[in-house]
């Protein structure tokens, strides 16, 4: 800062008091320029350190190095498992993937870098013992666990919501809170899907198709909400009726299950006495089949066999029915001892027992 000392008996500016200098009393001279500009340049001297316009030089190459350093601090990396969330003077600009990245700097913008991939969960009707601050086992929520079902009943359902950010842009600032909001929509989209279910089908085989259509209501209603969430899956806990009945619907169930044990066992002596029965029919009717066959072929044979024996009885009866008679007889006597008699000869023919000799021959050679 300059003197009191420069303004004295004139201007700032160096000119010479009023009514003095030429004599002539009538005001001050025009300022001379290479005076003004070496007081100038002796004021920003005097700011800067050693008095001197050269030492400004590292200043100046000090600030450079600022503002390169600065412009660098833009240069952000988003991990394999984060998305990249820019924003400009806090208002959410765009998201950025895995990689080196660069944002105008700070105080112009900021990123946040949110996991995308760590599987949060939601339980809803029941709390587990960490959550309460007890060593003790899981508490039930009736308020959320009690549902009414599509055939006018009330079932008791525990389950897990497990979900990931899909999009941390809507994540972090089209919902005011992620958990909250994912638990009521797992709440509403079960509801509906137990009220238009029977019991009997929630309390046993229609579970992973109750789990399928929650998760599909839940995915529709969040994506209409923007929240940039992604439902994972939904585990169902426990699915029974309300404790007061419980131990009497346990009883049905029994008597549910021995009822279809016996009608199981029933199918299974049915399933093996039909199949027989029907092979031993079916074995019955193929061998009248034969029978029948076998007796028509045989039946067809003599037919046929008489009616050659008639065609040739009918060309010469005398023959064939001296043929047949000595055919008929040589079956009835082949195997006794026969006498010839001769009604000519007067008596008993002599002949040559051939038979008997034929085994007295047989019993020499024996011997």
């Amino acid at each position: 800062m300059a003197n009191n000392d420069d303004f004295k008996g004139g201007s700032p500016w160096g000119s010479p008091p009023r009514g003095g200098g030429n004599g002539s009393g009538r005001g001050p001279r025009p300022p001379n320029i290479d005076e003004v500009i070496k007081k100038i340049q002796g004021i920003i001297n005097k700011f800067i350190p050693g008095g001197k316009s050269g030492s400004s030089k590292p200043i100046i190459l000090g600030l450079i190095l600022l503002i390169v350093i600065w412009a660098f601090s833009g240069l952000y990396r988003v991990l394999p498992d984060e998305q990249g969330v820019v924003l400009r003077f806090g208002k959410f600009v765009s998201t950025t993937q895995p990689g080196l990245n660069y944002h105008l700097p700070y105080p112009v913008e900021t990123v946040l870098t949110p996991k995308v991939t760590k599987v949060h969960r939601v339980d809803i009707g029941f709390r587990a013992a960490s959550d309460s601050g007890r060593t003790s086992e899981v508490g039930d929520v009736p308020e959320e666990s009690l549902m009414l079902t599509g055939d006018e009943n009330i079932a008791n359902i525990d389950f897990s919501v497990f979900w990931v950010i899909k999009d941390a842009g809507k994540f972090l600032f089209k919902i005011q809170s992620p958990v909250v909001t994912v638990k009521a929509t797992a709440e509403t989209a079960m509801r509906e899907v137990i009220a238009r279910s029977k019991l009997q089908s929630i309390l046993t085989k229609g579970r992973s198709l109750i789990e399928i259509e929650t998760q599909e209501i839940m995915q529709s209603l969040l994506d209409e909400y923007e929240s940039g969430i992604q439902i994972t899956q939904v585990q169902t806990q426990k699915a029974d009726p309300p404790d007061e009945v419980i131990d009497a619907f346990r009883d049905v169930q029994a008597a549910r299950a021995d009822m279809e044990r016996s009608k199981n066992e029933a199918e299974g002596y049915q399933n093996d006495v039909i199949p027989r029965a029907r092979g031993d029919a079916a074995k019955i009717l193929q061998e009248a089949e034969a029978y029948k066959k076998k007796v028509i072929a045989m039946a067809e044979g003599e037919a046929s066999r008489f009616l050659a024996i008639y065609n040739e009885y009918a060309k010469a009866k005398r023959v064939t029915q001296e043929r047949m008679y000595l055919e008929t007889m040589e079956k009835v006597l082949a195997d006794i001892d026969k006498v010839i008699i001769d009604k000519n000869a007067g008596g008993v023919v002599p002949y040559l027992p051939l038979p008997a000799l034929t085994m007295k021959s047989k019993g020499t050679d024996t011997q």
